[in-house]
């Protein structure tokens, strides 16, 4: 699967006032066990970002996992949710939260109410054909407005099953753990092409989502057009993320000397899959500076901008790159 560049800074939108040079900034991510009740998830959204804005004053960059208002169906009921909430989201250059997208309206007013950069994990988003959705990554800024989207390049088309050994038909149990184990996104999700970069006063953030994170072409793309911070809402599953979540994250940051905010679901949802959690923040040195291993909760850890700067110059890979 490729991507576009073309016209990204064009595409790119999200360059806000600058903040008072003595203010502090946070990253923080939230980790869920979503449901099928979007006023559920919104309302656990809700309840940590409150927290989050409660315990540290200052500006707040704030990651949701993926598919943050609705997890536990299958990908028919996600389009389904694209089609009832009557998606038509506007598409570069310029992006506006429209009153006749529940889902974006509702995101847009957290962001508002608690006045922070968030990045809204995904939700679905109707193509124009009506048949598929994309699954899309929202930012917004401290006014509610939408100021980048990112569509999901990598779709999980994959099976993660531990074992070879073919399944007995007769046994439902064993059924059921051999479907939950075998993913086919491609169904009813279309893959974006574009890579983003949102400018904010304080730093350049490049979106990403979950599969996308075994792509280092792409988090390389983003780190050449200047990111600073990479996002990665995730619904990473237990099976993979018990073995490669924490090493790609990391290989991620030190590859492109930035923060990650990995921001993930975890736990057992309604349709019995299985969610890794262990949402992380990383440091440009690759340091996990902190982890929700288990249950819902968030994670904050201050931005300190020098240290990307201390990384870069101390080991200038940019420079010495084969493709400068």
């Amino acid at each position: 699967m490729g991507f576009n560049m073309d016209g990204l800074h064009q595409q790119s939108q999200g360059e806000e006032k600058q903040n008072s040079p003595a203010e502090a900034i946070y990253l923080s991510a939230i980790q869920m066990n979503s449901g099928v009740s979007i006023e559920d998830n919104l309302l656990t959204i809700s309840t940590y970002l409150a927290k989050i804005t409660k315990n540290t004053i200052g500006q707040h960059l704030v990651v949701l996992p993926e598919c943050c208002l609705f997890f536990g169906g299958n990908d028919k009921q996600q389009l389904l949710l694209a089609q009832s909430s009557i998606a038509t989201v506007g598409v570069e250059p310029h992006f506006t939260a429209t009153s006749n997208n529940s889902l974006v309206t509702s995101l847009s007013s957290l962001a508002k109410q608690y006045q922070v950069y968030l990045v809204a994990g995904t939700i679905p988003i109707l193509c124009e054909d009506n048949k598929q959705f994309t699954n899309s990554s929202l930012m917004f800024n401290p006014e509610g407005k939408l100021i980048n989207r990112y569509d999901k390049i990598h779709l999980f088309d994959v099976d993660v099953r531990t074992s070879p050994e073919p399944i007995n038909p007769e046994n439902k149990a064993e059924i059921t753990k051999h479907n939950n184990n075998l993913y086919k996104e491609s169904t009813f999700t279309k893959a974006g092409d574009k890579v983003k970069v949102a400018k904010l006063s304080f730093a350049q953030v490049g979106l990403t989502v979950c599969f996308d994170l075994r792509f280092p072409l792409l988090f390389n793309a983003l780190a050449q057009l200047g990111a600073d911070i990479i996002t990665v809402p995730s619904a990473f599953t237990r099976v993979t993320g018990e073995v490669h979540w924490e090493t790609l994250l990391k290989a991620r940051a030190i590859e492109n000397q930035v923060y990650i905010i990995a921001s993930g679901q975890e736990g057992v949802h309604d349709n019995g899959r299985e969610t890794w959690g262990h949402s992380m923040i990383i440091s440009p040195w690759g340091e996990v500076l902190t982890c929700l291993a288990h249950g819902a909760g968030y994670i904050t850890v201050p931005f300190n901008p020098k240290e990307i700067s201390r990384v870069r110059s101390s080991m200038p890979l940019k420079q010495m790159s084969f493709n400068k």
